[in-house]
């Protein structure tokens, strides 16, 4: 039945670029505040050996409208927030973080034999959801489902995940935004992964190595969007790791200011004299 599919090819290629965000800290970022990963927003990752690209942490700050869902391979972030939440996570672990209405909260790093390598995403809330009460969740890496396949695996950290030979895994994430879907790919040497993967949203960040999406290659570095089509089909002739995104498009308006994400102009004010006023966690 697999072989019926239509096989999805890249529609466009991103390449991240180097930025700095919280006290110093050195991230490759990637971006698309115009909706064109909708419901995707950002996607940093975070990757060193020196303490010094990454010591200085992200201090205390404010998110509206959005989720974030940090994933860490090497080294840790502590996490502390205004509604009490403090927690540890290390390398397999993920912080899911649903802002709603309103969450201050810091992350430290913490860092191990490797340094520190880790992502961050960012997912746009729908509308009915900005003003939504915050909610926070760890996911431990025991908790995460693989799908093996051909000297290659899926680590699922949310959503539902099917081979082309009808296996399935469910990660533990199931109200990431827009029906999202996370996976972590490691291929070997000449590892293949084929996927159905019906999602309108679907984006591949290779953070190693190179493989190929139906034979047209992704480096380190790059993110593919995936055109239309039912079938994803990874290769990779050395060995690489990617993160695979799927979702719904909300197909409503964006508009972004710093760590604020709404869908109009005046949405954003409010967020900002929110804060100024204090009245930001309050309301």
């Amino acid at each position: 039945m697999a072989a019926s599919l239509e096989t999805r090819r890249i529609a466009n290629l991103m390449r991240s670029h180097p930025s700095q965000d919280g006290d110093g800290v050195k991230i490759q970022r990637i971006h698309d505040f115009g909706g064109g990963l909708d419901p995707f927003l950002m996607l940093d990752e975070l990757g060193s050996d020196s303490p010094d690209d990454y010591i200085g942490g992200f201090p205390p700050h404010p998110h509206r409208g959005i989720q974030t869902l940090t994933y860490i391979l090497h080294g840790g972030l502590t996490h502390e927030d205004h509604l009490d939440h403090a927690s540890t996570i290390r390398a397999g672990d993920a912080q899911w973080m649903h802002t709603g209405r309103g969450i201050v909260h810091s992350e430290m790093p913490l860092t191990d034999s490797h340094g520190l390598h880790g992502f961050q995403l960012w997912l746009s809330l729908a509308a009915r959801d900005k003003l939504s009460p915050p909610t926070y969740r760890d996911v431990r890496s025991g908790e995460m489902p693989h799908l093996e396949c051909d000297r290659a695996e899926l680590i699922a950290l949310g959503g539902r995940w099917q081979s082309d030979s009808g296996d399935t895994v469910e990660g533990p994430l199931d109200a990431l935004a827009g029906r999202g879907a996370v996976g972590h790919a490691r291929l070997s040497a000449e590892g293949t992964l084929s996927l159905i993967v019906a999602d309108e949203t679907l984006v591949v960040y290779v953070f190693e190595g190179e493989l190929t999406i139906d034979s047209q290659p992704v480096r380190a570095g790059e993110l593919a969007r995936l055109g239309e089509g039912q079938r994803l089909a990874l290769h990779s002739q050395e060995g690489a790791q990617c993160l695979i995104l799927a979702g719904t498009p909300h197909r409503e308006p964006i508009v972004h200011y710093g760590p604020f994400v709404m869908n109009h102009p005046h949405e954003i004010e409010q967020a900002l004299a929110d804060y100024r006023t204090g009245t930001f966690t309050a309301i």
